[in-house]
Protein backbone atom coordinates (compact mmCIF):
# COMPACT_ATOMS: atom_id res chain seq x y z
CA UNK A 1 0.00 0.00 0.00
CA UNK A 2 1.44 3.46 -0.79
CA UNK A 3 2.00 6.33 2.16
CA UNK A 4 -0.77 8.47 2.02
CA UNK A 5 -0.93 12.11 2.25
CA UNK A 6 -1.40 12.91 5.92
CA UNK A 7 -4.71 14.81 6.93
CA UNK A 8 -2.92 18.12 8.08
CA UNK A 9 -1.13 18.42 4.80
CA UNK A 10 -4.00 17.63 2.65
CA UNK A 11 -5.90 20.88 4.85
CA UNK A 12 -2.90 23.06 5.10
CA UNK A 13 -0.80 22.55 1.97
CA UNK A 14 2.41 21.73 4.66
CA UNK A 15 5.44 20.29 3.56
CA UNK A 16 7.76 18.07 5.46
CA UNK A 17 11.51 17.78 3.98
CA UNK A 18 14.07 14.45 3.93
CA UNK A 19 17.28 14.66 4.50
CA UNK A 20 19.73 12.67 2.45
CA UNK A 21 18.49 9.77 1.04
CA UNK A 22 20.10 6.50 2.01
CA UNK A 23 20.67 3.38 -0.63
CA UNK A 24 17.29 2.23 -0.97
CA UNK A 25 16.45 5.11 -2.71
CA UNK A 26 18.23 4.21 -5.84
CA UNK A 27 15.46 1.64 -6.33
CA UNK A 28 12.64 3.75 -6.67
CA UNK A 29 11.21 5.00 -9.36
CA UNK A 30 12.14 8.27 -11.16
CA UNK A 31 9.20 10.63 -11.77
CA UNK A 32 10.08 13.78 -14.08
CA UNK A 33 7.91 16.83 -12.33
CA UNK A 34 7.44 19.56 -15.10
CA UNK A 35 6.73 22.72 -13.76
CA UNK A 36 3.97 24.30 -15.77
CA UNK A 37 3.49 28.12 -16.25
CA UNK A 38 6.27 30.48 -14.85
CA UNK A 39 3.62 32.60 -13.45
CA UNK A 40 1.17 30.89 -11.82
CA UNK A 41 1.81 28.09 -8.97
CA UNK A 42 3.52 25.53 -10.71
CA UNK A 43 7.29 26.14 -9.82
CA UNK A 44 6.26 26.59 -6.15
CA UNK A 45 3.86 23.37 -5.67
CA UNK A 46 6.99 21.22 -7.90
CA UNK A 47 9.43 22.74 -5.73
CA UNK A 48 6.83 21.64 -2.37
CA UNK A 49 6.56 17.90 -4.07
CA UNK A 50 10.18 17.53 -4.70
CA UNK A 51 11.15 18.21 -1.20
CA UNK A 52 7.79 16.71 0.56
CA UNK A 53 8.62 13.81 2.60
CA UNK A 54 6.42 11.48 1.02
CA UNK A 55 7.23 11.63 -2.04
CA UNK A 56 10.60 10.85 -1.44
CA UNK A 57 10.14 7.98 0.19
CA UNK A 58 8.01 6.73 -2.95
CA UNK A 59 10.27 8.10 -5.60
CA UNK A 60 13.41 9.66 -7.12
CA UNK A 61 12.04 13.18 -8.23
CA UNK A 62 13.51 15.26 -11.07
CA UNK A 63 11.91 18.72 -11.81
CA UNK A 64 12.01 19.79 -14.89
CA UNK A 65 12.21 23.88 -15.52
CA UNK A 66 14.05 27.20 -16.00
CA UNK A 67 16.47 27.55 -12.68
CA UNK A 68 15.87 31.30 -12.96
CA UNK A 69 11.94 30.70 -12.58
CA UNK A 70 12.71 27.81 -9.95
CA UNK A 71 14.84 30.37 -8.03
CA UNK A 72 12.27 33.15 -8.36
CA UNK A 73 9.45 31.04 -6.85
CA UNK A 74 11.92 29.54 -3.73
CA UNK A 75 12.41 32.79 -2.45
CA UNK A 76 9.43 34.31 -2.45
CA UNK A 77 7.44 30.94 -1.30
CA UNK A 78 10.70 31.01 1.56
CA UNK A 79 11.80 27.80 0.48
CA UNK A 80 15.05 26.95 1.41
CA UNK A 81 16.71 24.41 -0.52
CA UNK A 82 20.14 23.78 -2.66
CA UNK A 83 19.60 23.02 -6.64
CA UNK A 84 21.38 20.04 -8.64
CA UNK A 85 21.10 21.58 -11.82
CA UNK A 86 21.79 19.16 -14.65
CA UNK A 87 21.79 19.27 -18.50
CA UNK A 88 20.29 15.59 -18.83
CA UNK A 89 18.48 13.03 -16.62
CA UNK A 90 21.31 11.06 -16.45
CA UNK A 91 23.18 13.24 -14.46
CA UNK A 92 20.82 13.55 -11.03
CA UNK A 93 22.46 12.15 -8.35
CA UNK A 94 19.58 11.81 -5.49
CA UNK A 95 21.90 10.87 -3.00
CA UNK A 96 22.07 14.29 -1.24
CA UNK A 97 19.13 17.07 -0.18
CA UNK A 98 19.31 18.64 -3.22
CA UNK A 99 16.08 19.04 -5.81
CA UNK A 100 17.60 17.64 -8.99
CA UNK A 101 16.53 20.31 -12.09
CA UNK A 102 16.69 19.14 -15.47
CA UNK A 103 17.33 22.81 -17.01
CA UNK A 104 15.03 23.85 -19.82
CA UNK A 105 15.69 27.72 -20.20
CA UNK A 106 13.13 29.64 -20.71
CA UNK A 107 12.54 31.99 -24.26
CA UNK A 108 13.80 35.39 -23.59
CA UNK A 109 14.99 34.63 -19.82
CA UNK A 110 13.24 38.17 -18.98
CA UNK A 111 12.39 38.11 -14.87
CA UNK A 112 9.42 36.33 -13.97
CA UNK A 113 5.85 38.62 -13.27
CA UNK A 114 3.71 36.31 -11.07
CA UNK A 115 -0.04 36.59 -12.54
CA UNK A 116 0.80 37.76 -15.74
CA UNK A 117 0.27 36.16 -19.06
CA UNK A 118 3.07 35.95 -21.58
CA UNK A 119 3.79 33.98 -24.69
CA UNK A 120 7.38 33.19 -23.42
CA UNK A 121 5.31 32.00 -20.29
CA UNK A 122 3.40 29.80 -22.47
CA UNK A 123 6.28 28.64 -24.85
CA UNK A 124 8.49 27.54 -21.10
CA UNK A 125 5.27 25.40 -19.58
CA UNK A 126 5.19 23.14 -22.86
CA UNK A 127 9.09 23.16 -23.44
CA UNK A 128 9.37 22.22 -19.76
CA UNK A 129 6.54 19.26 -20.44
CA UNK A 130 7.74 18.47 -23.41
CA UNK A 131 11.29 17.80 -21.82
CA UNK A 132 9.74 15.66 -19.38
CA UNK A 133 7.92 13.65 -22.00
CA UNK A 134 10.99 13.05 -24.26
CA UNK A 135 12.94 11.71 -20.81
CA UNK A 136 10.00 9.36 -20.46
CA UNK A 137 10.34 7.72 -23.80
CA UNK A 138 13.92 7.49 -23.94
CA UNK A 139 13.66 5.61 -20.37
CA UNK A 140 14.87 8.30 -18.40
CA UNK A 141 12.28 8.55 -15.77
CA UNK A 142 9.17 6.09 -15.07
CA UNK A 143 6.63 8.80 -15.04
CA UNK A 144 5.81 12.49 -15.48
CA UNK A 145 3.69 14.68 -13.56
CA UNK A 146 3.05 18.07 -14.67
CA UNK A 147 2.08 21.33 -13.02
CA UNK A 148 -0.47 23.15 -14.61
CA UNK A 149 0.15 25.81 -17.92
CA UNK A 150 -2.28 28.38 -18.40
CA UNK A 151 -4.29 28.42 -21.49
CA UNK A 152 -4.08 32.07 -22.35
CA UNK A 153 -0.16 32.47 -22.13
CA UNK A 154 -0.03 29.79 -24.78
CA UNK A 155 -2.60 31.11 -26.65
CA UNK A 156 -0.19 33.76 -26.74
CA UNK A 157 2.23 31.89 -28.13
CA UNK A 158 0.13 30.84 -30.88
CA UNK A 159 0.75 27.33 -29.87
CA UNK A 160 -2.33 24.96 -30.38
CA UNK A 161 -3.29 23.59 -27.34
CA UNK A 162 -6.43 21.76 -26.10
CA UNK A 163 -4.86 19.85 -23.01
CA UNK A 164 -2.63 17.52 -21.88
CA UNK A 165 -3.99 14.26 -23.45
CA UNK A 166 -3.81 15.41 -26.96
CA UNK A 167 -0.36 17.41 -26.54
CA UNK A 168 1.14 13.73 -24.87
CA UNK A 169 -0.81 12.19 -27.68
CA UNK A 170 1.38 14.50 -29.98
CA UNK A 171 4.72 14.51 -28.09
CA UNK A 172 4.58 10.38 -28.02
CA UNK A 173 3.32 10.05 -32.07
CA UNK A 174 -0.17 8.52 -31.16
CA UNK A 175 -3.48 9.10 -32.47
CA UNK A 176 -5.00 11.90 -30.45
CA UNK A 177 -8.39 10.08 -30.90
CA UNK A 178 -6.88 7.15 -28.51
CA UNK A 179 -5.69 9.14 -25.81
CA UNK A 180 -7.99 10.27 -22.99
CA UNK A 181 -8.39 12.00 -19.53
CA UNK A 182 -8.89 10.12 -16.02
CA UNK A 183 -9.60 11.94 -13.22
CA UNK A 184 -8.70 10.01 -9.94
CA UNK A 185 -9.54 11.19 -6.19
CA UNK A 186 -10.03 8.36 -3.92
CA UNK A 187 -11.80 5.16 -5.12
CA UNK A 188 -13.46 8.03 -8.22
CA UNK A 189 -12.10 7.35 -11.75
CA UNK A 190 -13.80 9.50 -14.51
CA UNK A 191 -12.82 9.33 -17.72
CA UNK A 192 -13.89 11.81 -20.36
CA UNK A 193 -14.83 11.27 -24.07
CA UNK A 194 -14.26 15.15 -24.81
CA UNK A 195 -12.29 17.81 -23.04
CA UNK A 196 -11.46 21.20 -23.68
CA UNK A 197 -13.89 22.00 -26.66
CA UNK A 198 -16.97 23.58 -27.04
CA UNK A 199 -19.99 22.35 -26.14
CA UNK A 200 -21.34 23.13 -29.89
CA UNK A 201 -18.11 21.29 -30.98
CA UNK A 202 -18.46 18.40 -28.74
CA UNK A 203 -21.67 17.57 -29.83
CA UNK A 204 -19.98 16.72 -33.59
CA UNK A 205 -17.62 14.95 -31.70
CA UNK A 206 -19.13 12.48 -30.02
CA UNK A 207 -19.43 9.77 -31.97
CA UNK A 208 -19.84 6.07 -31.95
CA UNK A 209 -16.19 5.20 -32.67
CA UNK A 210 -15.45 8.02 -29.85
CA UNK A 211 -17.19 6.48 -27.21
CA UNK A 212 -16.21 2.92 -27.85
CA UNK A 213 -12.50 4.19 -28.05
CA UNK A 214 -12.95 6.03 -24.55
CA UNK A 215 -14.25 3.00 -23.19
CA UNK A 216 -11.79 0.72 -24.21
CA UNK A 217 -8.92 3.09 -22.89
CA UNK A 218 -11.01 3.06 -19.68
CA UNK A 219 -10.59 -0.72 -19.40
CA UNK A 220 -7.10 -1.43 -20.45
CA UNK A 221 -5.97 1.58 -18.05
CA UNK A 222 -7.99 0.06 -15.22
CA UNK A 223 -6.20 -3.23 -15.90
CA UNK A 224 -3.06 -1.39 -15.89
CA UNK A 225 -3.09 -0.20 -12.66
CA UNK A 226 -4.29 -3.46 -11.14
CA UNK A 227 -7.85 -4.49 -11.20
CA UNK A 228 -8.29 -8.11 -12.50
CA UNK A 229 -11.94 -7.20 -13.78
CA UNK A 230 -12.92 -3.64 -14.14
CA UNK A 231 -16.73 -2.64 -14.56
CA UNK A 232 -17.02 0.63 -15.74
CA UNK A 233 -20.25 2.98 -16.09
CA UNK A 234 -20.83 5.63 -18.83
CA UNK A 235 -23.42 8.37 -19.00
CA UNK A 236 -25.54 9.46 -21.15
CA UNK A 237 -25.13 13.13 -23.05
CA UNK A 238 -28.34 14.80 -22.57
CA UNK A 239 -30.71 15.02 -19.63
CA UNK A 240 -31.70 12.01 -17.92
CA UNK A 241 -30.00 10.02 -20.57
CA UNK A 242 -32.36 11.16 -22.81
CA UNK A 243 -35.20 10.13 -21.59
CA UNK A 244 -36.12 7.35 -24.09
CA UNK A 245 -35.55 9.84 -26.61
CA UNK A 246 -37.75 13.15 -25.44
CA UNK A 247 -34.59 14.89 -24.45
CA UNK A 248 -32.24 13.91 -27.62
CA UNK A 249 -31.42 10.79 -29.11
CA UNK A 250 -27.74 10.47 -29.20
CA UNK A 251 -27.71 7.93 -26.23
CA UNK A 252 -29.80 5.78 -28.25
CA UNK A 253 -27.94 6.34 -31.66
CA UNK A 254 -24.60 6.64 -30.31
CA UNK A 255 -24.05 5.84 -27.08
CA UNK A 256 -26.04 2.83 -26.41
CA UNK A 257 -24.61 0.70 -29.58
CA UNK A 258 -21.26 2.28 -28.51
CA UNK A 259 -21.74 0.32 -24.61
CA UNK A 260 -23.06 -2.72 -27.06
CA UNK A 261 -20.23 -2.88 -28.98
CA UNK A 262 -17.82 -2.71 -26.33
CA UNK A 263 -19.13 -5.49 -24.52
CA UNK A 264 -18.66 -7.55 -27.24
CA UNK A 265 -15.21 -7.60 -27.24
CA UNK A 266 -15.82 -8.79 -23.64
CA UNK A 267 -15.63 -5.57 -21.54
CA UNK A 268 -17.73 -5.16 -18.41
CA UNK A 269 -19.66 -1.61 -19.15
CA UNK A 270 -22.99 -0.41 -18.53
CA UNK A 271 -24.98 2.60 -19.47
CA UNK A 272 -25.95 4.97 -20.74
CA UNK A 273 -26.98 6.38 -17.39
CA UNK A 274 -28.20 10.25 -16.48
CA UNK A 275 -25.06 11.91 -15.32
CA UNK A 276 -26.69 13.56 -12.19
CA UNK A 277 -27.52 10.13 -10.76
CA UNK A 278 -24.37 8.25 -12.53
CA UNK A 279 -21.79 9.01 -9.24
CA UNK A 280 -24.06 7.59 -6.97
CA UNK A 281 -24.16 3.94 -8.36
CA UNK A 282 -21.22 1.54 -5.93
CA UNK A 283 -19.31 -0.99 -7.71
CA UNK A 284 -18.22 1.02 -10.44
CA UNK A 285 -13.99 1.06 -10.96
CA UNK A 286 -14.07 4.30 -13.45
CA UNK A 287 -16.99 6.29 -14.86
CA UNK A 288 -16.96 7.77 -18.36
CA UNK A 289 -18.71 10.56 -19.18
CA UNK A 290 -18.92 12.51 -22.14
CA UNK A 291 -18.79 16.07 -21.62
CA UNK A 292 -15.50 17.84 -19.59
CA UNK A 293 -17.85 19.82 -16.99
CA UNK A 294 -19.63 16.18 -16.81
CA UNK A 295 -17.02 14.99 -15.14
CA UNK A 296 -14.89 18.02 -13.39
CA UNK A 297 -17.68 19.55 -11.33
CA UNK A 298 -18.05 16.02 -9.67
CA UNK A 299 -14.70 15.72 -9.21
CA UNK A 300 -13.98 19.38 -7.84
CA UNK A 301 -16.91 19.41 -5.57
CA UNK A 302 -16.01 15.98 -4.42
CA UNK A 303 -12.24 16.73 -3.99
CA UNK A 304 -11.27 20.28 -4.48
CA UNK A 305 -7.81 20.92 -5.29
CA UNK A 306 -6.89 17.75 -4.71
CA UNK A 307 -8.09 15.35 -7.79
CA UNK A 308 -4.71 14.40 -10.23
CA UNK A 309 -5.17 14.21 -13.97
CA UNK A 310 -3.84 11.16 -15.64
CA UNK A 311 -3.58 10.74 -19.29
CA UNK A 312 -4.34 7.47 -20.42
CA UNK A 313 -4.22 5.26 -23.50
CA UNK A 314 -0.65 7.08 -23.98
CA UNK A 315 2.58 4.89 -24.17
CA UNK A 316 4.13 6.67 -21.05
CA UNK A 317 2.81 7.23 -17.39
CA UNK A 318 1.79 10.86 -17.33
CA UNK A 319 -0.28 12.99 -14.81
CA UNK A 320 -1.47 16.48 -14.13
CA UNK A 321 -2.88 18.35 -11.53
CA UNK A 322 -6.44 18.63 -11.58
CA UNK A 323 -6.45 22.45 -10.72
CA UNK A 324 -4.88 25.36 -12.68
CA UNK A 325 -2.18 27.53 -12.31
CA UNK A 326 -4.05 29.88 -9.52
CA UNK A 327 -2.58 33.44 -10.21
CA UNK A 328 -4.49 35.09 -7.41
CA UNK A 329 -2.18 33.14 -4.85
CA UNK A 330 0.83 32.62 -7.35
CA UNK A 331 3.87 34.48 -5.62
CA UNK A 332 2.38 34.28 -2.05
CA UNK A 333 3.80 30.62 -0.87
CA UNK A 334 0.91 29.45 -0.02
CA UNK A 335 -0.14 27.40 -2.61
CA UNK A 336 -0.72 23.67 -1.85
CA UNK A 337 0.79 20.26 -3.63
CA UNK A 338 -1.40 18.22 -2.89
CA UNK A 339 -2.92 17.90 -5.86
CA UNK A 340 0.26 16.92 -7.19
CA UNK A 341 1.67 14.26 -4.48
CA UNK A 342 -1.67 12.56 -5.32
CA UNK A 343 -0.88 12.17 -8.82
CA UNK A 344 3.16 11.12 -7.69
CA UNK A 345 1.74 8.63 -5.02
CA UNK A 346 -0.21 6.79 -7.54
CA UNK A 347 2.55 6.95 -11.03
CA UNK A 348 4.87 5.88 -8.24
CA UNK A 349 2.55 2.53 -7.35
CA UNK A 350 2.26 2.33 -10.86
CA UNK A 351 5.58 1.49 -12.04
CA UNK A 352 5.94 -0.22 -9.10
CA UNK A 353 3.04 -2.75 -9.76
CA UNK A 354 1.77 -2.46 -6.17
CA UNK A 355 -1.34 -0.03 -6.75
CA UNK A 356 -4.67 -1.93 -5.78
CA UNK A 357 -7.60 0.07 -4.40
CA UNK A 358 -6.37 3.15 -2.40
CA UNK A 359 -9.08 4.03 0.01
CA UNK A 360 -9.54 7.84 0.38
Amino acid sequence: MLPKVTDKLAHQGAITTLGAMDMATTQLPRIAIATGDPAGIGPEISLKAALDTQVRRMCRPLVVGDPMVLETHARAARIAMPLHVVAAPTAADWTSDAVNLLAVPMPGRAAVKFATNDAAYGQAALASCSRAIRAALDGDVEAVVAAPQNQTSIAAAKIPFDGHPTFVARETGMNVHDVFMMLWFGNTRIVHCMLHVSVAGALALITLDRVVRAIQATDTALRHFGIAVPKSLVSGLNPHAGEGGLFGREEIEIIAPAIAEARRTGIDVAGPFGCDTMFNQTGADAFVVMLHDQGHIAAKLQAPNQAAAFVIGSPILFASVAHGSAFDIAGKGIASPVAMIEAIARLSGFTLGITRHIPP
